[in-house]
């Protein structure tokens, strides 16, 4: 049995519905995404500079031990907004 990674629109109608540029921003600050990337400056072949550049994008909260969240939330008063 085989899948594929990209699945047609065929298999799946709501495979290809859109998002909101606000629900996608809370999905990624709920569960957080790192963005990586190199750069390399070379001159005839010789690789003069190479950069490694990685970012780690979430929220507070998403970073947070689920016992520290547990508590936070504990803390809070009824009726307080989070």
């Amino acid at each position: 049995m085989t899948t594929s990674l990209a699945a047609s629109s065929a298999d799946d109608p709501l495979a290809y519905r859109p998002v909101a540029l606000v629900d996608l921003l809370d999905r990624v600050l709920a569960t957080g995404v790192v963005i990586s990337g190199d750069i390399t400056i070379a001159i005839a072949d010789v690789d003069l500079v190479r950069i490694s550049l990685r970012a780690l994008v979430a929220s507070v909260g998403a970073l947070a031990p689920p016992e520290l969240r547990d508590a936070a939330a504990a803390d809070v008063p009824p009726g307080t907004p989070a």
